[in-house]
């Protein structure tokens, strides 16, 4: 069974950054491709980005070139570093462990809130 935790979420200005860390627990975390998540009030959860076990990364394309998707399989984390935020990032933002385009695992969300 993995667990995933959540952490870095936050109230940042427009323009600003933040980077979200998502921590596993459990085995074989390498295995998974890991995504990161968000769902805004009233709206439906979508992916933003996610990166497979072998590195390669796939994005939102609203949020190309400001986020970028990176993961440690030595300490078990993928992370989100998030760049130029927009009021429109506003939202939960999920992480989430793949196995065959197939969330498996989720993470309980951290908020992150960009004020204008």
């Amino acid at each position: 069974q993995v667990q995933l935790v959540e952490s870095g979420g936050g109230l940042v200005q427009t323009g600003g950054s933040l980077r979200l860390s998502c921590a596993a627990s459990g085995r074989l975390f390498s295995i998974y491709t890991m995504g990161w998540y968000r769902q805004a009030p009233g709206k439906q959860r979508e992916l933003v980005a996610h990166i497979t076990s072998g590195g390669s990364t796939n994005y939102l394309d609203s949020v190309k070139g400001r986020f970028t998707i990176s993961r440690d399989n030595a300490k078990n984390t993928v992370y989100l570093q998030m760049n130029s935020l927009k009021p429109e990032d506003t939202a939960v933002y999920y992480c989430g462990a793949l196995l065959k385009a197939i969330v498996v695992h989720w993470g309980q969300g951290t908020q992150v809130t960009v004020s204008s």
